[in-house]
């Protein structure tokens, strides 16, 4: 049987602050259509994709704060987008804000959903790896409040069946961390799907840190991909957005670590590609064959000779 899905990476220009959740979501309409004009199976949209990037700001009204986040999905704007889905016969990937009630109280997520071409929820996953701080750094008009906005998600790094294959997701900051790829491809991940949003020269950034963002941000996807043989496609918010500049280059890369497709602008932009879900599979049965060749029993006596220990996170 053939395992092989055509994935479009939908990258998204600029959203302005104060542009409507019905205007956002016509313009993901708009790339699912061009989607399904080039006859894909799954559609790939950002992280936050329905607003601004709004953890930019120091925002203090509660009742503000609340109206950057989704009580559910699908709701009265982003239904669309699944009635649509379901009438071309194409799965999404969306990141957005999620608020939800859970264990007796109000809880705010970075969270991504896969769903179905029947417009189902098949899997859901919230941003483990938050980025920034919780409180502003002195006056810089540009912050990173990741933090301040969001608890740190609580769902793991799943793997879902779907396509024939098995499908994980992450965010943004997630990308940047071996684990989260390691994790999934433990399950035996055939793709990773991800959205993010990544400032460039904010005030507090060295303008050598900013030059290099780019290849940083495809460093770290093409070897998740090739160390875990499976295919990544990660999809920006780009351009210049609310006077803050946005990468964008979202790419579809294989299980060898090379990028098969990728935006060359910095607005909507879609870019398709053939992954066939087998294609990792001679570096998983040879170099990457985790069962055979992988040891980490070994680690802690690498730890214990060499005098390294890891860098701990607070508690």
């Amino acid at each position: 049987m053939s395992r092989i899905v055509r994935v479009g990476a939908a990258q998204m220009g600029p959203v302005a602050r104060h542009e409507s959740r019905g205007a956002v979501v016509d313009r993901l309409i708009a790339l699912m259509r061009q989607a399904g004009e080039t006859a894909c199976d799954l559609v790939v949209f950002p992280e936050l994709a329905l607003t601004s990037f709004f953890p930019r700001w120091l925002i203090e009204d509660e009742e503000e704060i609340d109206s950057w986040f989704e009580d559910e999905m699908p709701g009265t704007e982003t239904g669309r987008l699944f009635d649509e889905a379901e009438r071309l016969g194409i799965a999404f990937h969306l990141g957005y804000a999620e608020r939800t009630r859970e264990n007796g109280g109000i809880h705010r997520y970075n969270t991504s959903i896969l769903v179905d071409s029947s417009g189902g929820i098949i899997g859901k996953y919230r941003k483990v790896h938050l980025p920034g701080t919780a409180e502003p750094i002195s006056d810089n008009p540009g912050q990173h409040l990741e933090k301040r906005y969001f608890e740190v998600g609580n769902l793991g790094f799943p793997v879902f069946p779907a396509f024939g294959g098995l499908i994980g997701m992450c965010i943004c900051n997630d990308r940047r961390w071996p684990e989260t790829y390691r994790v999934m491809g433990l399950q035996g991940a055939d793709m990773i799907v991800l959205g993010y949003n990544t400032p460039v020269g904010l005030d507090a950034e060295p303008p050598e840190a900013a030059a290099l963002a780019p290849f940083h941000n495809h460093l770290v996807m093409q070897a998740g991909a090739y160390q875990n043989a499976c295919w990544v496609v990660g999809v920006a918010k780009a351009g210049h957005e609310e006077g803050y500049d946005m990468i964008g280059q979202s790419a579809i890369i294989a299980p060898t670590g090379e990028i098969v497709a990728m935006c060359r602008t910095f607005a909507d932009e879609l870019v398709a590609h053939d992954c066939d879900l087998d294609a990792g599979k001679h570096s998983r049965d040879t170099v990457f064959n985790f069962a055979a060749h992988r040891r980490t029993e070994h680690y802690g006596l690498i730890v214990e000779r060499t005098g390294v220990g890891p860098r701990m996170a607070p508690p």
